[in-house]
């Protein structure tokens, strides 16, 4: 019987103690698009952004092609992932370096071209695309000699869940100076990238060589969702973002031969943020290289 009564405040122990440790934490924040979570979500919702990669395509009706894009996601300093998604962690946002998707086109009646983009589910230093999926139609609306203008309604839905704000590589580390905001376990929080909108092309062709300028506009509904253990508390924070973000891209395609082409631009989406102490304005865009893989069906 003694044991016993000597068992009961260790077990009382036990529970307060997983009680708290199932305690939850939550802020549900609307922020700015220039404070730094809001640049940091247009930052690299820009890097999904499905660029027309030149003029649109003459297809047929029924008429397809395939193609594979990538292009590369420059990596943050510092003071640029000093971004506080939850309630206390800053954000570890270099993940993937690279961003891909493969995209079809399809050629429709009246010289309309439909476009569907999906992005594979590849995991990369702990951060995976969850059914990225985006779309554009549109049509050249000039066609005469060597130039040419296209304008395109484009859209994207999906997220990408990754250890934002508790990385694996700190998770569980006691050294309070490695692991400052005390990481139980990596994190599985949930940035959704979605927006719509629509852009304009102007394509000059010169033979084999098809030069390309760009200009988009998409509505954009971002949110981080975070989902972390931290101390003995369970970070359940979400942060949305909604606005307009807009971009300008330049680019050249080269006929390999009448089925295969290879195409490359840089991409410019403006972005201005204002970061402590100062809060002072500043500009801080997305400046990235895009390549394309294109194979036409006649």
């Amino acid at each position: 019987m003694r044991k016993a009564t000597r068992a009961w405040p260790l077990a009382l122990l036990v529970l307060c103690h997983a009680a708290a440790a199932q305690t939850v934490v939550a802020t549900d924040r609307n922020v700015a698009k220039d404070s730094p979570e809001g640049w940091a979500m247009r930052y690299f919702t820009g890097t999904t952004l499905l660029t027309s990669f030149g003029e649109t395509a003459r297809l047929a009706p029924w008429r397809w092609n395939v193609a594979a894009d990538l292009g590369n996601i420059p990596q943050l300093s510092a003071s640029q992932q000093r971004v506080v998604f939850g309630a206390f962690q800053d954000g570890d946002l270099n993940k993937s370096p690279i961003f891909g998707r493969l995209r079809a086109a399809v050629g429709l009646p009246y010289d309309w071209v439909a476009e569907v983009a999906y992005t594979p589910p590849l995991e990369i230093d702990g951060a995976r695309p969850r059914n990225v999926f985006a779309g554009a139609i549109g049509r050249r609306i000039f066609d005469e000699n060597a130039f040419t203008l296209s304008l395109r309604a484009v859209g994207q839905v999906g997220k990408v869940r990754g250890d934002i704000t508790c990385p694996a590589r700190v998770a569980g580390v006691t050294d309070p100076v490695l692991n400052p905001y005390g990481c139980q376990a990596p994190s599985s929080d949930a940035f959704n990238t979605d927006y719509w909108g629509g852009d304009a092309t102007l394509g000059w062709n010169t033979g084999e060589w098809r030069w390309h300028a760009s200009a988009g506009l998409v509505r954009t509904r971002l949110s981080v969702q975070v989902d972390a253990l931290v101390f003995q508390l369970r970070d359940r924070s979400h942060l949305a973002s909604d606005g307009m973000l807009r971009w300008f891209a330049i680019g050249t395609r080269y006929a390999l031969d009448p089925h295969w082409s290879v195409a490359a631009e840089f991409l410019r989406v403006p972005l201005n943020v204002r970061r402590p102490p100062a809060f002072a304005t500043e500009a801080d865009p997305l400046n990235s290289v895009r390549v394309q893989l294109r194979y036409t069906i006649d």
